[in-house]
């Protein structure tokens, strides 16, 4: 299956893990956040640049990580009504710091805050398939400056 990542160009060079705490991770999971369709992974660093870094450059990781990958699914029925609105993440960090410390499996698919029907994968780089991901192409990107 191909995963997309956006990224700024300076650390995509490998698939880079620095274990900053996430929606679906704690601090020091050292995981990687990755999308289903480029234009999802790009809607998903907009959130986060919050209009910042418009004169940086950034690039599409394109990520390989064979069909038969372990996957656990988390379901929009498995999270409370409000779970992609305001700063609490902890609920979500709850059930993903359960799967990273059980290694339950290579790939956690997760609804998009953004749009969430959806969906997003954490990437477990500390699980033994690990090994089976690759970076098969970096593509430069730009964000359309209509976007803002």
């Amino acid at each position: 299956m191909e995963l997309f990542r956006i990224t700024l160009s300076v650390y995509a060079k490998k698939l880079h893990a620095p274990g900053f705490p996430g929606r679906w991770n704690g601090k020091g999971e050292e995981v990687i956040y990755a999308s289903s369709t480029r234009s999802l992974a790009c809607l998903e660093n907009m959130v986060h640049r919050k209009g910042r870094g418009d004169n940086l450059i950034y690039s599409t990781l394109v990520i390989y990580a064979p069909d038969t990958s372990s996957i656990t699914q988390v379901n929009l029925s498995d999270l409370p009504a409000d779970w992609n609105q305001g700063s609490d993440v902890s609920g979500c960090q709850s059930i993903g710091s359960e799967w990273y410390s059980k290694k339950k499996s290579l790939l956690l698919r997760v609804p998009s805050a953004v749009v969430p029907d959806e969906y997003n994968v954490v990437i477990h780089t500390r699980h033994p398939e690990f090994s089976e991901v690759s970076l098969v192409k970096e593509l430069p990107f730009s964000f359309d400056k209509r976007l803002g």
